[in-house]
């Protein structure tokens, strides 16, 4: 039977027949909208379900269910996001914290300090109150670290740093600032308070410290600054610290107040230190030496080597002006090498020379607390004879008395390491308060310097012509030799030889003497001219 028209054969592909429902069932566009706002991040989209149950609706289904479960999976991912938030606040907080405290005693640091005081500054009014700071440095605090170790020494810190806190008000801050240098800001108080403040704190830090055993007293130096309008943190503190080496220079454990006059005097110091520096490298230091005399034969035993500094513009400038800020300021070691090599080659020239060389005297230096705790020390000493071919026996070190007597373990070691050299020691200013006897008979010390106070009241103490018989007696019981230092009149040259002391030096035999003066005295002298 031949094909209806239109459905004949089309070359036997099959047409299919349009779908009646296609793009007619509003599901569809439910669920197409549903899928949008889904993507677009609205987790709490649903799609409404039908009551078919079919396909289509099982498509909606899974589709919600997807929408679920990315919603728990989404809030589940902002509480770890939150939570993660939070510690990293947390720890930006700690962070911040930890860079504006003291690991050590929990107080402030420097920085926290200095915000502090500029924010102090920048609130205060113009007129009225305005803060004011407290700068500390603790005494002798070296002291214990060396001698006890830092265990001791940071215990030592924090107890300081409580007592401190203990003695301030409330609203007040305290910071370490270093080392041994405490802080302290004053809101809005007048310079009596402050003042009272600041002695409270020393009175606090000043009591004895129980540590492992240990009975600890180290007490304070204090600097008090009011600050003025428009200065900054930084020129507070400054100033502040120029008044606490104030203190420190003129007595330990007091307070003094910043005045103008100070800063003057602290550029003229730095002016000061800048040019010793120079004239230790640049030539410009020179020796003068001072007989040490036999007071029986009249013989020379031995010079003392003294510094001074001929500056170019203020001319010779004697050491008592120029020792301290070297020992302040950690040169007292180069000055001292400088010394110990010029003196020891001075030596050899004179023993080389056959117009001086019939004179066998040794050479005298002094030597600094800070040479004993330099380990190079002894290294130095040795270095320096070797080079100039000289016995060590030729080398006497005079050690002012409380270095030895109060020093620590290093100390010890450096002059037992000296006495194995072979040099002689000798204790400076011997008689000052410092010692026992009998702990001198126990240090590696040849000879005492007695020191001249003991010999100026002969004459006029009727007691004194005894005491200074006690004194000689005791040195040699201990084994020791004895040499009189300050010897300005003949009476006092006798009545030394009489008790049998037999070493002197002094005025009456001669002041220091440049090199060139004393080498034309040994070339024409074979005993020591009394000084006219």
């Amino acid at each position: 039977m031949p094909p209806q028209n239109g459905a004949g054969n089309t070359g036997g592909e099959h047409v299919p027949q349009e779908d009646s429902t296609a793009g007619k069932d509003p599901r569809l566009g439910k669920l197409l909208d549903g899928i949008v706002k889904l993507a677009a991040g609205d987790l709490d989209a649903r799609i409404e379900v039908s009551d078919a149950r079919d396909e289509i609706d099982a498509v909606i289904m899974g589709t919600n269910l997807l929408a679920e479960d990315l919603q728990i999976a989404y809030a589940e991912l902002e509480r770890r996001v939150a939570a993660r938030t939070r510690q990293l606040h947390e720890a930006h907080r700690e962070m911040q914290h930890m860079a504006m405290t003291d690991s050590l005693t929990g107080l402030s640091n420097r920085s926290a300090f200095t915000t502090a005081l500029t924010d102090a500054q920048e609130k205060a009014a113009a007129q009225g109150p305005r803060p004011a700071i407290l700068l500390l440095d603790m005494n002798g605090f070296k002291g214990i670290n060396d001698s006890l170790g830092h265990t001791i020494g940071d215990k030592v810190l924090e107890v300081v740093a409580e007592r401190i806190t203990g003695a301030v008000r409330d609203e007040d801050i305290v910071a370490r600032m270093g080392g041994d240098e405490f802080a302290i800001l004053l809101h809005d108080v007048t310079p009596a308070i402050a003042a009272s403040i600041g002695n409270r704190v020393l009175a606090a830090v000043d009591g004895i410290m129980e540590i492992e055993g240990h009975h600890v007293r180290c007490g304070a130096s204090m600097g008090l600054r009011m600050a003025a309008p428009g200065q900054s943190a930084q020129e507070i503190m400054m100033e502040a610290d120029i008044a606490m080496y104030e203190s420190k220079a003129e007595g330990r454990g007091r307070l003094k107040s910043f005045q103008p006059a100070m800063l003057h005097a602290r550029q003229l110091r730095n002016q000061l230190v800048n040019e010793l520096k120079e004239a230790i490298s640049g030539n410009q230091l020179v020796l003068f030496y001072q007989p040490i005399v036999r007071l029986d034969t009249r013989e020379i035993e031995g010079v003392e080597a003294l510094v001074r500094w001929n500056h170019p513009t203020r001319g010779m400038v004697m050491p008592d002006e120029f020792i301290p800020i070297a020992e302040e300021t950690g040169l007292i070691s180069d000055l001292g090498g400088w010394v110990l090599r010029t003196a020891v080659e001075q030596l050899q020239r004179w023993r080389n020379d056959p117009l001086t060389a019939h004179h066998n005297f040794n050479m005298r230096i002094n030597v600094s607390a800070a040479d004993l705790q330099r380990l190079e020390f002894v290294e130095d000493v040795r270095d320096a004879l070797s080079t100039a071919k000289l016995d060590p026996t030729l080398l006497v070190l005079e050690l002012t008395e409380s270095a030895v007597i109060q020093g620590n373990d290093l100390d010890r070691y450096t002059l037992s390491s000296l006495e194995r050299l072979g040099v002689g020691m000798e204790i400076d200013d011997f008689g000052t308060g410092y010692s026992s006897i009998d702990y001198l008979r126990r240090l590696p010390v040849h000879a005492v310097k007695v020191d001249r106070s003991l010999l100026s009241a002969l004459g006029s103490d009727p007691a004194q012509p005894a005491l200074l018989a006690a004194v000689l007696q005791l040195i040699r019981a201990c084994g020791l030799g004895a040499v009189w230092e300050g010897i300005e009149t003949e009476d006092q040259a006798r009545y030394l030889l009489s008790i049998g002391c037999t070493s002197g030096q002094g005025y009456y035999f001669s002041r220091p003497l440049s090199e060139e003066i004393l080498t034309e005295q040994l070339k024409h002298h074979k005993t020591w001219p009394v000084a006219d």
